[in-house]
């Protein structure tokens, strides 16, 4: 077994433990603070373009993925900003406990289980939207694709610890590929060190 999979699982099953009691409390504070399911499943590309499944704590409101065509139809400068960075600094589907928990990047928790199996790495490239590879800007057409899903995707990675939602989704891009140049132990361990103080501030989560 490779030492990045030994590190994974060591570490993932060890953050598992600690988070017990906050995956209880989180998925109780989502049932009762809003309608719909705990967890919030989306459609991802993984290593070697294999479709995946991540899952999230739910942030949203129901059906927010129908409501985004329509805010972007409407409002020219939230289009403007998706655009841009393919992400809303000011979401209005988000609810009241869904804004805390990405700041703090604790929806995020489930996907430890993610690693546990294998499907994510604790540190990599993020795993893209199948939608994003649709588009004419989407990375499938440039000269990074390919090397960003040779490897697997993780759930923290070079550019969360270098601004994270302060980038755009091209400056996010490139620093996924120069990630796979980079890639070796000892630097995702020091990706990995370099995310723990960034969980505590809420510059660039959104």
């Amino acid at each position: 077994m490779k030492k990045k999979r030994i590190f994974d699982l060591f570490f993932a099953s060890l953050l598992i433990l600690l988070s017990a009691p906050f995956f209880l409390l989180i998925g109780l504070l989502v049932k009762v603070s809003s309608k719909g399911s705990l967890l919030y499943a989306s459609e991802r590309v993984g290593q070697n373009k294999r479709r995946i499944v991540i899952y999230k704590f739910r942030t949203m409101h129901v059906d927010a993925d129908v409501e985004l065509a329509t805010l972007l139809k409407k409002n020219s400068e939230m289009r403007k900003e998706w655009i841009h960075f393919h992400k809303l600094r000011k979401d209005p589907r988000c609810t009241r406990l869904g804004r805390f928990l990405r700041k703090t990047s604790l929806d995020e928790l489930p996907q430890l289980f993610a690693v546990i199996c294998g499907t994510l790495s604790l540190v990599g490239p993020r795993p893209h939207h199948i939608s994003e590879l649709k588009e004419e800007r989407g990375i499938l057409i440039n000269r990074d694709a390919e090397k960003i899903l040779s490897v697997k995707p993780g759930i923290t990675g070079l550019w969360q610890t270098s601004g994270r939602n302060l980038l755009s989704y091209r400056e996010r891009v490139l620093l996924d590929s120069q990630y796979v140049d980079k890639q070796a132990f000892l630097f995702d361990l020091k990706l990995l060190l370099k995310t723990v103080p960034t969980l505590f501030s809420t510059k660039g989560a959104f």
